[in-house]
């Protein structure tokens, strides 16, 4: 489904009981199009204001100057929006599986390569629609350049924290709670498992010992 888009609007948001509430001005976009909901608030929003959801609870917490500020949502009435959007045209608000098979298709047919004649499982992908000249000379710079691909995790070893670092979102003043394990299912756990020892292997990741 496509929307045209109508403008842009800003407008002052503020979310919570005085004093714990926050608010900055959120830049909205305007559509012409049936929905239920007056607006939607996207994550870049959320993510600013630190917010934590339960989609069964419907309460939204966030952090303030002064302790937790939170919004709790009604369940009948995301009841009756949830209703309203199932009961609108179906042409509008779904699409039937051929569509969507048909817009996952590449646009382009793509040829296997091999990067290295010793390893035929390091291998990257071309348009099988280039010219003949062009693909050679295509191949020809790919294999030449095989030390910038990372194909694998033992190709990355010490990377530099400048150049990425993975940081967890985390409030600075927050403090520290044990979680339960997670059960998961054991075709699931094996999956787990295989990756954890491949970024072990790797350095990636070490395991860490705490006394509590």
């Amino acid at each position: 489904m496509k929307v045209q888009l109508v403008g842009t609007i800003t407008l002052p948001i503020v979310v919570g009981a005085y004093p714990q509430q926050v608010g900055r001005n959120v830049n909205f976009l305007v559509v012409d199009c049936s929905s239920s909901y007056n607006a939607i608030i996207g994550r870049l929003t959320l993510n600013s204001w630190k917010v934590v959801t339960s989609t069964y609870h419907l309460p939204v917490k966030f952090p303030t100057e002064h302790r937790i500020g939170q919004v709790q949502g009604d369940q009948l009435a995301a009841r009756e929006c949830y209703l309203a959007m199932l009961a609108m045209d179906e042409q509008v608000q779904t699409m039937n599986i051929e569509e969507k098979r048909m817009m996952a298709e590449p646009i382009e047919v793509l040829e296997d390569i091999s990067l290295d004649e010793k390893n035929p499982e390091r291998s990257t992908r071309v348009g099988a629609d280039f010219e003949e000249r062009i693909k050679k000379d295509l191949i020809c710079f790919l294999r030449k350049s095989i030390d910038v691909f990372s194909l694998s995790h033992e190709d990355m070893p010490g990377i530099d924290p400048s150049v990425i670092t993975h940081r967890l979102n985390v409030y600075p003043s927050s403090k520290s709670v044990r979680q339960k394990k997670m059960i998961f299912a054991p075709e699931r756990d094996n999956v787990i498992k295989e990756e954890v020892q491949k970024l072990t292997a790797a350095k990636f990741i070490r395991e860490v010992y705490y006394l509590d």
